[in-house]
């Protein structure tokens, strides 16, 4: 495998880490139809743990088979599929090699009342299926936030120390946050930066609206201020807020919408920087068939040439 100048660029921001993990990220980046592009989309499958297994895949009954999760990825030319433990293992055998995978290793549901997360998979378990990563999800704001980030920088030391990369799904929820402040652009870049401070590799975030909601933020937006209005502008100061942009981020595509509005968003995160998408619902809950045609209107987008 060949590294293009892109890929090798990436891998040089990574200064602490031992080759092992840049070889996993190196998987990552080189697989797929976006291969080398430093560019990214990864089919996330941790829905069922999230929201129960009919609100996640009665829409399209074949993602009740773990197996079909990977040959969608697979078919789709995506470059990894990051699931909870069971469902790694369902497909682990039939499908080893043939894609990078990400093990979730924190899950929650929708019968728990607390916004926090269990451990539910190991660093051990990851290298036992031929994960390239672990992922783990963070509640900034939680009243749980701190014994998370505890978990995550223990779970996180042990995977690097192995050669695993780690992906943060960096989740701001909580008390003193409402809707609108959960994706408000401030709360966003504040969420994607700690989550490089905390040494993801890979971050997840959602794409952030035009909301200022932090108070003492206000001020400070004020006087140094980003055009909230411009979608592409919103995109571009969560990549400067994951050092620069030289940490990976990856924008989620959130709850079930259509086509159109799906492509505009990606075609944004591209525009901005941004190093792709990380599609969940949008993509498994349509047929196959519907869903190939839009992965692949995803990945020619990413495949155009930043402007």
């Amino acid at each position: 495998m060949q590294l293009t100048p892109k890929v090798k660029e990436i891998l040089s921001w990574y200064e602490s880490d031992n080759p092992g993990t840049k070889a996993n990220l190196a998987r990552i980046l080189m697989a797929g139809k976006l291969s080398g592009t430093g560019r990214v989309v990864i089919l996330p499958v941790d829905q069922g743990f999230e929201h129960g297994p009919a609100r996640s895949f009665a829409p399209n009954p074949a993602g009740y088979d773990p197996r079909y999760m990977f040959e969608l990825a697979l078919e789709a030319g995506l470059n990894a599929y990051a699931a909870p433990l069971g469902m790694i293992e369902a497909g682990a055998s039939s499908y080893a090699g043939a894609i990078p995978t990400i093990l979730k290793v924190n899950s929650s549901n929708s019968l728990s009342t607390t916004k926090d997360q269990a451990v539910t998979g190991s660093v051990s378990d990851a290298l036992r299926l031929g994960c390239s990563a672990i992922g783990f999800t963070i509640y900034p704001s939680s009243e749980y936030q701190f014994e998370m980030m505890e978990e995550l920088r223990e779970l996180a030391e042990e995977a690097k120390s192995v050669g695993l990369a780690v992906v943060v799904w960096s989740y701001p929820r909580g008390p003193m946050l409402d809707k609108t402040g959960e994706t408000a652009l401030d709360i966003c870049a504040y969420a994607a930066h700690m989550a490089a401070l905390l040494g993801a590799h890979i971050i997840k975030v959602k794409p952030p609206t035009s909301a200022i909601s932090l108070d003492a933020a206000k001020k400070t937006y004020e006087k140094y201020p980003v055009d909230v209005n411009d979608e592409v502008a919103r995109f571009k100061h969560v990549v400067q807020a994951c050092f620069g942009g030289r940490r990976l981020v990856v924008f989620s595509g959130g709850e079930a919408k259509g086509t159109e509005d799906i492509l505009k968003e990606v075609r944004a995160i591209h525009a901005a920087g941004g190093n792709g998408s990380i599609m969940g619902r949008n993509a498994f809950q349509r047929s196959k068939a519907d869903a190939l045609n839009l992965l692949s209107s995803i990945i020619e987008i990413y495949q155009t040439p930043a402007s």
